[in-house]
């Protein structure tokens, strides 16, 4: 098909005249990335601005599709990264024209690290990473906490963390024209603090010889352990917590070095054991008259160190009660200590287990001759005083009291052969709970 354009000439001298020119062609056109987006799978739309043709040839390098007849194609698929040539061939029936314009698309990036922690994640942790991404011509590393703080390059190098909690290692990758973002997490535990508390048992709170202690590790970021001392003997000297006994008084050192695979740290303290009195004090122990029993309490275990009410469950309990105190009324008008395998001939019920206690409730009335004051209580340091007295066991000490006296001192013997005093220091008018408040000196053993 050809094109006329007539151009009409005009002359003086002679008539008008037509003449015939071609339309030459012009072959163009411009592309633009869909979403600006240069990262495979990338989208390319085709805009023809092609002049004088009526035919198209398109070639597209690597697309899809791969070419096309159409004066506008429209939106050309490229899934490999590289260049990709475009080429447009426009003609009509006189002239032909080529034109070839390259699009750059990038590789599409496959990012990730691994992060591996040296040793253990006790601080201060190293790091050491390795990275898996491909695609990318640049990387950028972060370390939120660490040394060094930051890194470029396809591989950091090694990285220390001492802060303890979570530290976040991020990797910004990217392929000449979009990022591409990978992050993870390191945990990091507080740095070794050895640390422990020396606790004596129950039975040697008093701090006296022989003495055994409960060795309660406390510390932070410790995984073996290796306890030793200036005297004693130690349990299992390599347990987490163990037990060490002192059979004599003095001052000891016991140390604990802890270690957790990246150092050993060790910490001492010491411990004063004190000579041995034999004599446990007891103090503020509060009882209840007839009406409080349920209430306050009325049994006493000078072992368990504990007042035990009415309708407690003594099942376990019974066989170490030592004390029962029983008084009628507010006034203390008749109040005595009873033993406990007599407790259920005063309304209190049966103590399972109970034990006979012998007592001396009024030395006044009692022809046992035993004199004991309440200075000699309060000047009592150790079980001596307590070794001189017999205390007989015919009831001649079962004698009620009132509280006209006051302290008032009560002796008595436990069925194990510990010796004891009680001071009752108060007695305490309040209604029905009306209570003595008293302390106590017994044995620790026997002599």
């Amino acid at each position: 098909m050809r094109r006329y354009v007539y151009i009409t000439l005009l002359m003086l001298t002679g008539p008008a005249c037509r003449r015939e020119v071609d339309i030459p062609v012009t072959a163009d056109f411009s592309w633009e990335l869909a979403d600006n987006n240069r990262t495979v799978p990338v989208s390319v739309k085709i805009t023809n601005k092609t002049a004088g043709a009526d035919h198209y040839q398109w070639t597209f390098d690597g697309g899809e599709p791969a070419g096309s007849t159409q004066r506008n194609p429209g939106v050309i698929l490229f899934k490999e990264a590289g260049a990709h040539k475009i080429t447009l061939e426009a003609w009509n029936d006189d002239q032909r024209q080529n034109k070839t314009l390259t699009v750059e698309t990038d590789k599409l990036v496959d990012i990730g690290f691994d992060a591996k922690v040296r040793i253990n994640d006790f601080s201060p942790v190293q790091v050491d990473i390795t990275n898996k991404t491909t695609g990318a011509t640049t990387y950028k590393w972060t370390f939120e906490g660490g040394e060094p703080a930051m890194a470029e390059g396809p591989q950091p190098p090694p990285v220390t963390f001492a802060t303890p909690g979570e530290h976040t290692i991020t990797l910004v990758a990217n392929n000449g024209s979009k990022d591409f973002t990978y992050s993870t997490r390191i945990t990091v535990k507080p740095a070794l603090q050895p640390a422990f508390n020396i606790i004596p048992s129950f039975e040697d709170e008093d701090g006296q010889a022989p003495l055994t202690a409960a060795l309660e590790n406390k510390t932070i970021s410790g995984l073996s352990w290796q306890w030793s001392a200036t005297g004693g003997i130690i349990d299992q000297p390599a347990a987490g917590n163990t037990s060490i006994t002192f059979t004599a008084p003095g001052t000891y050192q016991v140390t604990l070095t802890a270690s957790n695979g990246k150092e050993n740290k060790p910490v001492t303290k010491s411990i004063t054991v004190l000579p041995n009195t034999n004599l446990r004090t007891l103090k503020d122990i509060r009882l209840g008259i007839s009406s409080a029993h349920s209430a306050i309490g009325c049994f006493y275990s000078t072992k368990l160190r504990q007042v035990f009410r009415k309708g407690d469950d003594l099942t376990d309990a019974g066989k170490d009660i030592d004390l029962v105190f029983f008084g009628i009324n507010q006034g203390f008008s008749s109040a005595k200590f009873l033993s406990p395998d007599s407790a259920q001939y005063y309304t209190l019920g049966a103590i399972p287990g109970a034990m006979a206690t012998r007592l001396v409730n009024v030395q006044e009335s009692c022809s046992c001759g035993i004199t004991f004051s309440a200075a000699d209580f309060d000047n009592m340091t150790d079980d001596t005083p307590l070794r001189k007295i017999r205390i007989p066991d015919d009831g001649s000490g079962d004698t009620p009291f009132d509280n006209s006296v006051t302290p008032r001192i009560i002796l008595f013997q436990t069925k194990d052969g510990r010796k004891g005093v009680i001071s009752i220091k108060q007695f305490v008018q309040a209604g029905q709970q009306s209570y003595i408040l008293a302390d106590i000196k017994v044995q620790k053993m026997p002599v």
